[in-house]
């Protein structure tokens, strides 16, 4: 064993050490935090507006504080963007991380000398959770692999401006650049496929023990490295010990991942983003992700069916339940002050409180007023194809087909790319039907009083959301596909590269 992986070892323990004092009073911790926020910030141009210095209590400052989105909180960053200080936080940002998604186009989210090492300690924490858990540090002498966006930075009002993932390769440890790939040059290149080429050309023949990344990214990775060699994942690296996944849930990407690499490996998933690294998953083979409740960000929890309520309840973290579906609200030393995140998370442990991710809060499908999410939709997939083990499904997403009143045929389409469709798609396509139904009852309820009818599978060809994703400029780094939507923009979108 190396000398990381034998170091990595007391470090892991000490780590872990270190989280079980806050979460012995998980509650205290936040209420600090939430106090030394509002002190810091009291002088700022957000503080003096929303009374700062009157804030002692989670209802002070729920009172004070309106929840807001990137749109709500736009005049504050517009003034960042100008490289105002004091604006949202102390100073100006050391960073800009730019990402898409608002309806106004793209988001630059503030990334402060305070919050920066959210953002580093939340991937070396988990990894040290890893460790201390398994006893298997080994991965820390190999090659490490991070699929992430371009390091290049530009500047936005004097302040160096990028992807999250670009910033962060910035602050990677000395002790860990010498077993970073690819090179500074290939993670510089824009376009996705030809960086994807030139990372196989730069990993084939190396000691690779950890990939990390999107699952469906990796999967495009995965699936150069087998059209190169003629072999799977795991023989063309014999060390690659641990897959770390971030960014949308492993569960519909696993089964093929793991064909691709041919044999088990150990995996960790990760809830970053560009406001904050929420939580990671500190036991293999638990699914819960421990939130990170004392590393910079308060945490408030609106019950999701209530959300668009003029004013919803704000749960702290002493008053979530088990099993409930919560949007997540931000407030961190980013400068982020009652945040929508826009996900939706449920509890699945309170001590320590671990979470779920069970989609995104405006990423829904209620076109018929039945509020389905993502988490319901993933779970009757991978029932579909557990009933049907031939099926290897590649990427999906949900949209609403709405009929006029003559046909009565308003349903969901289910578009689907399949690596290995169904050998009966009639049969997948009622399993996914009755599945949902089981999840969830608003939509048994509409299927029953035939206002919705069974839903429409649309099979896609091979490449379709990749061709999607590329013509709208969204092809690889953190990009995701939406599991739902309330439109037919995607799925439209997708029908039109169909051929």
């Amino acid at each position: 064993m190396g000398l990381k992986a034998t170091l990595s070892r007391p470090l892991a323990a000490y780590t872990v050490h270190r989280y079980r004092q806050w979460q012995r009073d998980p509650a205290a911790a936040q209420l600090r935090l939430l106090r030394a926020l509002v002190r810091a910030a009291a002088g700022t141009a957000c503080g003096k507006a929303h009374d700062f210095q009157a804030i002692q209590t989670p209802a002070d400052f729920a009172a004070r504080v309106p929840i807001r989105d990137y749109e709500g909180l736009k005049t504050y960053f517009d003034q960042v963007k100008t490289g105002q200080p004091d604006v949202l936080w102390p100073g100006r940002p050391l960073y800009l991380a730019k990402t898409s998604g608002t309806t106004s186009g793209a988001k630059y989210i503030p990334i402060t000398k305070a919050s920066i090492g959210n953002h580093i300690n939340g991937a070396k924490d988990a990894l040290l959770h890893y460790v201390h858990a398994t006893g298997r540090p080994r991965f820390l002498d190999g090659k490490l692999i991070f699929l992430s966006g371009s390091p290049e930075l530009e500047q936005v009002g004097g302040i160096p401006t990028g992807r999250l993932s670009g910033i962060v390769n910035h602050h990677v440890p000395a002790y860990l650049r010498r077993n970073q790939l690819p090179s500074y040059a290939t993670n510089c290149l824009e376009d996705w496929e030809t960086k994807l080429d030139a990372i196989v050309g730069e990993t084939l023949g190396q000691p690779m023990t950890l990939i990390s990344g999107i699952p469906p990214w990796v999967q495009m990775y995965f699936d150069r490295l087998v059209a190169c060699t003629g072999r799977p994942v795991g023989e063309v690296f014999p060390a690659f010990d641990l897959f770390v996944s971030g960014g949308v849930s492993m569960e519909p990407y696993r089964a093929r991942l793991l064909e691709s690499i041919g044999r088990p490996v150990a995996s960790i998933e990760l809830f970053p983003a560009s406001e904050g690294f929420l939580a990671f998953q500190d036991q293999p083979g638990n699914p819960g992700l421990l939130l990170r409740l004392d590393s910079g960000i308060f945490f408030e929890f609106v019950p999701a069916e209530r959300f668009f309520e003029d004013n919803p309840p704000r749960l702290t973290i002493a008053e979530v339940e088990l099993g409930q579906q919560y949007a997540v609200v931000l407030t961190s030393n980013a400068g982020l002050w009652a945040y929508s995140l826009g996900d939706t998370v449920r509890f699945v442990d309170l001590h320590p409180h671990r979470v779920v991710v069970t989609g995104r809060i405006k990423h829904f499908l209620s076109a018929f007023g039945e509020h389905v999410i993502g988490e319901e939709v993933e779970a009757a997939l991978r029932e579909a194809v557990r009933q049907h083990p031939e099926t290897e499904v590649t990427e999906f997403t949900v949209a609403p087909l709405v009929s006029d009143d003559k046909t009565q045929t308003s349903r969901h389409q289910w578009l689907i790319e399949f690596a290995r469709p169904p050998h009966d798609a009639a049969s997948f396509a009622a399993v996914l039907d009755h599945q949902l139904r089981q999840r969830n009852a608003y939509y048994d309820d509409l299927r029953q009083g035939h206002i919705l009818v069974p839903l429409l599978l649309t099979p896609l060809p091979p490449g379709a959301f990749q061709r999607y994703m590329k013509s709208v400029g969204k092809l690889g780094g953190q990009n995701k596909v939406p599991r739902l939507g309330n439109d037919r923009a995607l799925a439209e979108g997708l029908l039109g590269v169909k051929k």
